[in-house]
């Protein structure tokens, strides 16, 4: 029992660990929330489902559905954010505006898949592989490869290369960065290109382990977010352990006082956090103002 709720919190940390990066990816450069990042989670699965329907293996529907998600991102940027921010629209309205999109994604969605329950699981359902006393599928081993490998891509690209560099600069100031000579509008895009291609493997993988709906990504975005300001924003390894302590709270308090406290726990421990230590475990604090960097 105790190797299942070890690695059923596992599973959870590493879906809330990738949603988290992403997300934290986008935030700590334009220090807005982006709320129609959870529209982007479903739209990635959606798009998996649409492609695979018409017969397009399922390999090539993942890699197109990221790809696509990733243009999303990039349109989001171009056609709503980059022409509020030119009107130095305030935090409220960027997130007014994201809210609004998330409305019509989803509803999108909706209308042109309906509002049940599909599958993504391809083939018949099969036993878990047992590891160490537990049971875990293929995907979900799967989910938690991706979470390391990308806190470690992710990690190295900000550290060695120049993009990197340049996202933690704006991260850090963006006006400043742009009379630096950094062009800080490609710099967002790319945050946001890339950022959404995360959001939309994370609802690749989620699709696949279990059934989707178009509100799925509503509820692992706000995960995502509670990962992130637990474990500390614009903190690679923050957001992993955050995602960790989030999974580990959630299945012990399933395990003890039900699985219908999941979501209120993840809410108490956000609060908790905010408390005693508002930056993060292992982060800065999670603020919208200027000034701050990326770790």
């Amino acid at each position: 029992m105790i190797q299942q709720i070890l690695a059923n919190s596992i599973i959870s940390a590493a879906t809330y660990g990738i949603v988290g990066i992403g997300f934290s990816l986008i935030f700590s450069t334009v220090r807005y929330f982006h709320f129609a990042y959870g529209a982007v989670i479903a739209l990635g699965a959606y798009f998996v489902l649409a492609l695979t329907s018409s017969g397009v293996p399922l390999w090539v529907s993942v890699i197109a559905s990221v790809v696509a998600c990733g243009g999303i991102g990039i349109a989001m940027d171009v056609a709503l954010y980059r022409p509020l921010r030119a009107r130095q629209t305030s935090a409220l309205g960027m997130l007014l505006a994201s809210l609004g999109l998330y409305v019509v994604l989803q509803n999108s969605i909706s209308l042109a898949f309906g509002d049940d329950a599909k599958a993504l699981r391809p083939g018949t359902l099969r036993e878990g592989l047992a590891i160490l006393g537990a049971r875990v599928t293929w995907v979900q081993l799967v989910m938690i490869g991706t979470a390391i490998l990308l806190a470690i891509i992710l990690y190295l690209v900000q550290r060695r290369t120049r993009t990197g560099k340049a996202l933690r600069a704006v991260a850090d100031d963006a006006e400043l960065a742009e009379i630096s000579g950094i062009r800080s509008k490609l710099v967002i895009m790319i945050a946001f290109a890339v950022g959404s291609a995360i959001a939309g493997l994370a609802g690749i993988l989620v699709a696949l382990d279990i059934d989707m709906m178009p509100t799925m990504g509503l509820r692992l975005l706000m995960m995502g977010i509670v990962a992130v300001v637990v474990g500390g924003a614009y903190n690679i390894g923050g957001v992993l352990l955050g995602a960790l302590v989030l999974g580990l709270g959630q299945h012990i308090a399933a395990w003890t006082i039900g699985a219908r406290w999941q979501d209120s726990i993840a809410f108490l421990l956000l609060i908790l956090v905010l408390f005693l230590r508002p930056q993060g475990i292992l982060g800065q604090g999670f603020s919208a103002t200027p000034g701050r960097g990326v770790s």
